[in-house]
Formats: C-alpha cells, sequence, structure tokens
C-alpha cells in the first residue's frame, strides 16, 4: 500500500553556505565573491509535495529551469499540476517542512494530461526542439501514439550539493512502481528529461564595437565547437543510458551582453541551451545507479 504524504528523509552534507539561483534575466549571482562562501554542515530534509506551501518555491524553480523561454509557459498551472500529484516526486528543504523548497524533482505523464493546456504547450514546445537532436520523440509525443512519455522536471538552486540527486530519483522509482502496482497512470514507455545546459564564450564587456560593416550569417565553427557545461552534472551520465540526446537554442531572444550578465568567478560568458534526454523505461533504473556512483566519486 502506498505511503501517507510525510517528511522523506534527511542528510547532513558540507555545503557553500550561500545559494543563488539562475536568474534567465540578470546575473547568477549579485555581489557575491568566491571568499564569501564558507562550507558548513547543512542539514537536507526530502519531502513530499504539498500544494499549501511549495506553489511559490515551486514557481521558482521553474522559472530557473526553463531559463528565459520560462515566459512561454504558465507556469502557475504548472505547478499546480506537479502540485496535484504529492505522492509522486520530492522537494529538497534546509528550514523545514514549512520553508521554500530549494530543489524538486517530478514526472509528468504527457499522454494522460494531454488535454491541459499546459502540457499541450510543453508538447508543442519539445516537439518543436527535438526534431533535430532526438528525430524520434515528435513521433512518440503525437497523440495517436501509444507510448508512455514521463516528462522529468528536476531542478536546484545553483551550490546545492550534488548528493541531494540520487536519493531523489531513487525515491521517485519507488513512487513510479507504488503507483503502477496500483494501476494508476505511470506506466511509462520512456523517459523524456528537460534540463538545460550552457556555452562558454568569449564577454563583450572589453571588447571594441566591431566595424559596422562586419557582420555575422551565422555562428562559426569555433562557435559550433564549444564544450558543452552541464548546469545537472547527472545529465552526463543519463546520456549514457540514452537513446538520444541533444542541446537546443532558447526561443526567446536576449539582449547583447546577455551572456556576460550570467558570468559568475569567470572571465567568459554563460549563454544558456535548453537539453533533452530519451532514455527507455527499462534503462533507467540503471541510469540512476551508475548516475549515484559518479556523483559520489565511484566509477
Amino acid at each position: 500500500m502506498r505511503r501517507s504524504p510525510r517528511a522523506r528523509g534527511r542528510m547532513t552534507i558540507p555545503t557553500a553556505t550561500r545559494y543563488m539561483h539562475f536568474d534567465p534575466h540578470h546575473s547568477i549571482s549579485t555581489d557575491i565573491h568566491v571568499q564569501d562562501m564558507d562550507m558548513v554542515n547543512v542539514d537536507f530534509e526530502w519531502f513530499d509535495p504539498q500544494p499549501s506551501i511549495d506553489f511559490h518555491g515551486l514557481k521558482t524553480l521553474l522559472r530557473q529551469l526553463l531559463d528565459v523561454d520560462n515566459q512561454l509557459f504558465d507556469l502557475s498551472a504548472l505547478a499546480d499540476l506537479i502540485l496535484s500529484q504529492p505522492l509522486l516526486g520530492s522537494t529538497v528543504k534546509v528550514d523545514g517542512n514549512e520553508s521554500d523548497p530549494f530543489a524538486f524533482l517530478t514526472v509528468l505523464n504527457l499522454h494522460t494530461h494531454n488535454s491541459h493546456p499546459v502540457i499541450q504547450t510543453l508538447t508543442t514546445y519539445l516537439t518543436t526542439h527535438s526534431r533535430t537532436i532526438i528525430p524520434a520523440l515528435p513521433t512518440l509525443l503525437d497523440a495517436a501514439n501509444p507510448a508512455q512519455i514521463g516528462l522529468i522536471l528536476t531542478e536546484r538552486f545553483i551550490n546545492m550539493p550534488h548528493e541531494i540527486v540520487p536519493p531523489m530519483y531513487t525515491m521517485l522509482l519507488e513512487e513510479i512502481q507504488w503507483a503502477v502496482e496500483e494501476k494508476e497512470p505511470y506506466n511509462f514507455t520512456h523517459y523524456l528529461i528537460l534540463s538545460k545546459t550552457y556555452t562558454e564564450i568569449a564577454s563583450q564587456l572589453s571588447a571594441p564595437d566591431p566595424p559596422a560593416f562586419k557582420k555575422k550569417k551565422g555562428p562559426s565553427s569555433k562557435e559550433k565547437d564549444l564544450e558543452t557545461f552541464y548546469f545537472h552534472p547527472e545529465d552526463e551520465v543519463f546520456q549514457k543510458h540514452a537513446l538520444a540526446w541533444g542541446n537546443f537554442d532558447y526561443e526567446t531572444p536576449v539582449d547583447e551582453g546577455a551572456s556576460d550578465s550570467k558570468r559568475a568567478f569567470q572571465d567568459m560568458g554563460v549563454k544558456p541551451k535548453g537539453h533533452m534526454i530519451l532514455i527507455e523505461a527499462g534503462k533507467l533504473e540503471a541510469a540512476i545507479k551508475a548516475m549515484a556512483a559518479f556523483l559520489s566519486g565511484g566509477s
């Protein structure tokens, strides 16, 4: 029998004392310097999502996850949908049950909720941006396709320790198993993780204005080969177990200099990108075990 909503567990982890969220319109950090971040032992607690407490904190994390494209979605409706399934997914807090979450993880059945307006918007968005990086996904997302896609959404404040991630995924697998045993609609064929990455690009702050006659027609070969960095390091492990994965550019235009506004303790500018990972349902458990070993420093 499935449990009732409750606190999920506690872990003490050495952690930076300052937490930051990635604001898509402003800088990652404001007047925060490396020397300001002392390490202390922090108690992290896992909780079930709670509609009466977590709505605003969840919206903040969703806004961070979707970056500049967050304005394309009804975040209130998305937060409400996530909170409507309190026995699935978890939040992580440091100041007790009544405080805002510093991290969350959940899964949404895109087929079951396909009549919900925010899911329709999300499905169209995912279909549009997956055509070149995950060609099989638009077919899987088609309403006529019997595939059951579980959309995994997860986000946490920057500087949250990676050790909080494996328990969230492990608990999610258990909850999905319990739900399937009770004939609830979580018998997925695939999981789609919507995440984000970034590339480092040269700062424009000290660069002279380019001559008026020099205009770029598109990305240079050097730009195309830029190294990808991960906001969520677990994504790099999940990719090894995936059917397909890839980055995509956000739809929302940004001002010149936006990459510089997102610098944190570095000379390079930061350009975020959307990221998708498609995993067959039967391979998620092995992927989570590999991810846990990777984040704990194992091989």
